[in-house]
């Protein structure tokens, strides 16, 4: 289901581009705890980690997402969507 979703978010644009986005990243977030995150994703639904990052790039550069970040300024993926997955209501609260 995931991997339709991103095929779906490739070809959208506008409003509906963030519904499937934030649709895709939420459904990541529940298995963030998973470990190693990216082989999971990679071995249960196909999905490589660079398109979840693209997706979450779309989001930061959209307002809608801010991902955290490293001292030296590394983004923090994993842990953004831990955040997402523990905090759903207060990040989209935080976010708006």
């Amino acid at each position: 289901m995931m991997k339709e979703e991103i095929k779906k978010f490739k070809v959208v644009k506008g409003n509906e581009k963030i519904k499937i986005a934030w649709k895709v990243i939420r459904n990541a977030a529940k298995y963030s705890n998973r470990e190693p995150f990216w082989e999971f994703l990679r071995e249960q639904f196909g999905i490589k980690d660079r398109e979840i990052k693209e997706i979450m790039l779309f989001l930061e550069e959209a307002g809608e997402l801010e991902i955290k970040r490293s001292q030296d300024g590394k983004r923090l993926y994993v842990s953004t969507l831990k955040d997402i997955k523990e905090n759903p209501i207060k990040l989209d609260q935080w976010l708006k």
